[in-house]
């Protein structure tokens, strides 16, 4: 583990719960064990459905929080306590003030359990013991948050960064260690960066050339713009072969920086959230690939957690956080790793479409129709 400071995160044990796991415990909790007490005596009494979440989001730039997280969790909520439960939703909008005041509003609110994504890991922390002191379970989602955390859902956010290097080395083939390679990565105040970062970096060192290596303030596409023609300035817009990005917004600004310096046989680039512009871009042959994390599993996965945390249903709140994890404030924590998957044009079928997080009308508009019949891909 890396030295416990408060400025480096501190990397998860690595004992990922494999989805098959996974998915057994979310069933096991769909077809009611959340409703059953820990002996299997009997169902909660009715009270214990009448519960409300509190849901913190960090913006809407990443499209998934608005169209897929929220609603998931909404409604799986709702299910597990018989349409009873509700969910109290904030968005941030980027704003670690914003989403501190949001905090500490739900806590005087006395909502029954948090579930926060953090915009700033570390400046959360004091809201999280205020949270802890009036005895409200705080559960990090999708980001690790600092402070007395009672769990943590989210996606093995190093095996992310490893998917995404593995594949441009893939890409590069046997000009590899000669490639000149641009990263991209996230956010330095976002502890998944440093994740992402390192997993990349363990599939890239010694197998590449990284010329330039850019951190992006708050995952800003003009940041990673900016940025990206600095890049092409120093290095030559035609000797860059291939650049790591650690988020699928920042890979179309890189895309358009690229194109916009004259280059047209685009160099590999990657991704992570599977945005359907990301998608889009992959069928057109622009974007190299992108990871896909499920939506499903992550958000069901918290919510499930929320309400076993809730009810106390201790064997079940167990069996979904199989995995342990450490905070630069805290040890032990008890976690849900989601596995990933490396998207490129010949899995979307099997991953976005069999999920049902797009359609093909939604992929193969006007504009890609003859892409996505190059690839086979047709309603």
């Amino acid at each position: 583990m890396n030295p416990r400071t408060t400025h480096a995160p501190v990397l998860p044990r690595r004992r990922v719960m494999p989805v098959a796991a996974t998915l057994a415990a979310l069933s096991l909790t769909g077809c009611g064990v959340i409703g059953a007490t820990d002996d299997g005596a009997s169902a909660p009494e009715a009270k214990s459905y009448d519960i409300t979440v509190g849901l913190l989001l960090p913006d809407t730039d990443t499209a998934r929080f608005e169209k897929f997280d929220y609603p998931l969790i909404r409604d799986r909520i709702s299910s597990l306590t018989n349409k009873q439960g509700k969910v109290v939703y904030q968005n941030a909008q980027g704003s670690m003030k914003r989403q501190n005041e949001q905090f500490k509003q739900m806590v005087a609110d006395r909502v029954d359990v948090i579930l926060v994504n953090a915009v700033d890991s570390k400046a959360i922390a004091p809201a999280v013991r205020k949270a802890k002191e009036a005895d409200i379970p705080v559960i990090a989602y999708d980001r690790l948050a600092e402070g007395p955390i009672d769990a943590y859902v989210s996606h093995d956010n190093e095996l992310v960064g490893q998917v995404q290097g593995r594949s441009l080395v893939t890409a590069l083939g046997g000009k590899a260690e000669t490639s000149k390679v641009v990263m991209m990565n996230g956010e330095p105040a976002d502890p998944n960066t440093a994740l992402f970062k390192r997993g990349a970096l363990s599939e890239l060192d010694g197998k590449v050339d990284i010329a330039k290596a850019y951190d992006t303030r708050k995952w800003l596409p003009e940041v990673a713009a900016e940025n990206m023609r600095k890049a092409l300035k120093e290095i030559g817009a035609g000797n860059v072969a291939a650049v790591y990005s650690a988020n699928d917004g920042m890979a179309g600004a890189v895309i358009e920086a690229l194109e916009d310096a004259g280059v047209t046989d685009l160099p590999p680039v990657t991704g992570q959230d599977a945005d359907l512009a990301a998608v889009q871009r992959i069928v057109a042959g622009t974007q190299h690939m992108t990871v896909y994390k499920s939506f499903l599993l992550e958000a069901t996965g918290a919510a499930d957690m929320a309400v076993a945390k809730v009810q106390e249903r201790s064997i079940q709140f167990d069996a979904l956080a199989r995995d342990r994890i450490d905070s630069p404030t805290q040890e032990d924590i008890p976690a849900m790793l989601v596995p990933v998957v490396a998207l490129t044009e010949e899995n979307i079928q099997d991953t976005v479409l069999d999920d049902g997080v797009y359609t093909v009308e939604d992929i193969c508009t006007e504009d890609y129709a003859a892409d996505c019949a190059k690839i086979g891909l047709t309603s």
